[in-house]
């Protein structure tokens, strides 16, 4: 029955393609083009009907010990991004470790070196980050008159991540009392919600990509892709750890995936200086999928950032394919790419001083180099996953496959958002 309906849906959006070529041209980007075939809803497309995205953000440590400052001061840059995006009015709910009990459990190092704790400080905190208060908001979110029709969800984690030995797919989010949330409970939770409510995630924690396996019903690859528009963005691989959980209090100096994400959408870094802007395809707004693709580039770190798309098609891939790919030039694979997959494959061959018009394998391997730093093999391995998830799309459009198109459609049309 599954299959039936993914089938359904591809030729849908084939027939609709072809009905409505000669209305005029397409756009061109991936996932505009797949909203103007299959009419997949955009996440940021209630905005322009009257309602607006619901922002929960989950943050801190499952215990004071290793509930670190970073932390707090990521919900806080959160929180000033969404003034400069002129946000800061929007819904938004905040659970972060204890909440408001008065208990000093922000870990931080002072001026001298020494360990201290300090009572959470961030304006408008609706509570702890608990286990009962976060599966009650989901649970009742459909309910909200926010939360009604088609009104984004927005959920930002920034805490620790536990993987799971017996099932690195299934990881876990540590709530505060070290309560435990995986990546099927949640899947679980979101089942219950109206198809018609698009959920957006960006995680930031160890062990993060875990949960690019809440687009499965149930948070089960084996299971279908769930009717409900799901996606996310995410710091790291499912089996490894992330960096930015620290206790030192400059930050100016914090380098992570959620200082880069958010640096990419808002145009602005933790300490409000402007960047670069991430439209690469120069259409006016800053997406999901730009703001990530700045990351890859920005973050100076060893973490590997994925999304939901990326994981899913990277899934299609034979080791077989994955060697033809990165035996062929990068500039291959450069031509065939979306404006913010260019920008991730330029910016790092140019960081890590690769040639374009040679292959992965042939450009000097990282392993072979003596010395080579953490994060020099962390841009050699995005980059590896970068012309992965080119080649794989590419093979998958050539080969006219309804059903795996459906769901790629569906994924880059939902990273496609923005807020």
């Amino acid at each position: 029955m599954a299959k039936f309906r993914q089938s359904l849906i591809a030729l849908l959006v084939i027939g609709g393609a072809i009905a409505t070529a000669a209305l005029g041209n397409p756009p061109q980007s991936g996932a505009a083009l797949w909203r103007w075939f299959a009419n997949v809803p955009n996440p940021s497309q209630a905005r322009a009907d009257g309602l607006t995205t619901h922002f929960l953000v989950v943050a801190g440590g499952g215990a004071p010990s290793y509930n670190e400052i970073a932390l707090e001061k990521n919900v806080r840059y959160f929180q000033r991004t969404l003034a400069w995006m002129g946000l800061d009015q929007a819904p938004t709910d905040i659970f972060f470790a204890n909440g408001d009990s008065g208990e000093a459990t922000v870990r931080y190092v002072d001026r001298l070196g020494r360990e201290q704790f300090k009572v959470p400080d961030i304006p408008a905190l609706t509570g702890a980050a608990t286990f009962e208060n976060v599966h009650r908001w989901i649970q009742t979110a459909p309910e909200r008159p926010e939360g009604a029709a088609d009104c984004p969800t927005f959920f930002y984690f920034t805490g620790h991540g536990y993987l799971n030995p017996e099932d690195a797919g299934n990881n876990d989010l540590i709530l505060w009392e070290e309560s435990l949330v995986s990546v099927q409970q949640l899947a679980r939770w979101l089942d219950q919600w109206p198809a018609e409510m698009p959920f957006v995630t960006m995680m930031a924690q160890c062990f993060s990509g875990s949960f690019a396996n809440l687009i499965y019903e149930g948070g089960d690859p084996e299971q279908p892709v769930a009717l409900q528009t799901r996606c996310g963005f995410f710091a790291t691989v499912e089996t490894r750890p992330s960096v930015g959980c620290t206790p030192l209090v400059d930050e100016a100096d914090y380098e992570d995936y959620s200082s880069s994400f958010f640096a990419g959408l808002s145009g602005r870094d933790r300490v409000g200086n402007r960047v670069p802007s991430a439209d690469y395809d120069q259409d006016g707004q800053i997406t999901f999928a730009e703001a990530h693709a700045f990351a890859k580039v920005d973050e100076v770190t060893p973490d590997w950032p994925i999304s939901t798309s990326e994981a899913w098609l990277q899934r299609q891939a034979s080791e077989a394919e994955v060697l033809d790919i990165l035996a062929q030039p990068i500039e291959t694979w450069y031509d065939l790419a979306r404006p913010e997959q260019r920008h991730v494959i330029d910016g790092l061959s140019d960081r890590l001083g690769y040639d374009r018009d040679r292959s992965l394998i042939d450009n000097t391997p990282f392993s072979s180099r003596a010395g080579v730093h953490q994060v020099q093999r962390a841009y050699h391995m995005r980059l590896r996953m970068e012309l992965i998830n080119v080649a794989v799309e590419r093979r998958l459009r050539s080969d006219n496959d309804f059903d795996a198109l459906s769901i790629l459609g569906k994924l880059l049309a939902c990273e496609a958002g923005t807020w």
